[in-house]
């Protein structure tokens, strides 16, 4: 039988994966990543006071405080750790140096992954909250380094998502952004027909995946799912059946 202690001071046990989230004001509808509905296994949500969404998009240095959070999470024995916010990414390597457990600070970590898996001719189109906010140092930290079948778009420019995402004045019209990111992605494939699959960096898009698949009948690759593919890494299926 095994024998189990108690960490001191903590009062919730059995979390596989560590969310670090931003300060943000937003409604997180199912599909968000902030929405424990998304999940089907226990996620533990830790916020790191001082590191606002507003300041992550602007590329403000943060760094310090997800370092601290990222350790009390493995501390807390937490067996992957991950963000909400895709522009962390800035984070990835100091983060993961600083803790013993696999850690995912963006879904742009996909990205090589995502265009060795399609064909030579095909690009990626990926859709990222803040357009502008695509620097080198992001890049850095998801390992990108060939730009050639990559087209990043941002979604910043449409009214309702500029409200939401980048105002936060704290509503959100599912309707209404669902129109807006189907709109981009479509306009996307218009103009680059040559895209082949997409990416979605920003936590908040998992819910509309579908009507983007629909819409374009293309692969659609989000965050929420990333999440799932580490979860069972970290936490092994055990398979039952008979053969």
């Amino acid at each position: 039988m095994a024998v189990f202690h108690a960490r001191p001071g903590q009062v919730g046990y059995g979390y596989p994966i560590g969310i670090l989230c931003a300060e943000w004001h937003i409604p997180f509808i199912p599909g968000d990543l902030n929405n424990a509905y998304t999940f089907d296994f226990p996620v533990r949500y830790l916020t790191v006071p001082g590191a606002s969404g507003a300041g992550i998009l602007r590329g403000t240095d943060f760094e310090p405080l997800f370092i601290e959070a990222a350790q009390q999470l493995e501390r807390e024995g937490v067996r992957a750790i991950t963000s909400n916010c895709g522009f962390m990414a800035c984070y990835q390597r100091s983060v993961a140096a600083k803790v013993d457990v696999p850690v995912f600070m963006s879904s742009l970590l996909q990205v090589p992954m995502l265009t060795s898996m399609l064909g030579a001719s095909r690009k990626l189109g990926v859709l990222v909250a803040n357009g502008s906010g695509i620097t080198d140092r992001l890049l850095t930290g998801t390992g990108i380094t060939d730009l050639s079948r990559v087209v990043f778009q941002g979604l910043d420019h449409q009214p309702h998502f500029n409200e939401v995402v980048i105002q936060e004045l704290g509503a959100l019209d599912e309707d209404r952004l669902r129109e807006e990111v189907v709109a981009t992605s479509v306009d996307l494939l218009n103009r680059d027909p040559s895209v082949g699959a997409f990416l979605f960096e920003c936590s908040d898009l998992p819910p509309y995946a579908e009507a983007v698949h629909r819409a374009t009948g293309l692969p659609v690759f989000d965050w929420a799912g990333f999440i799932r593919y580490v979860h069972n890494a970290v936490v092994p299926t055990t398979y039952h059946g008979i053969v």
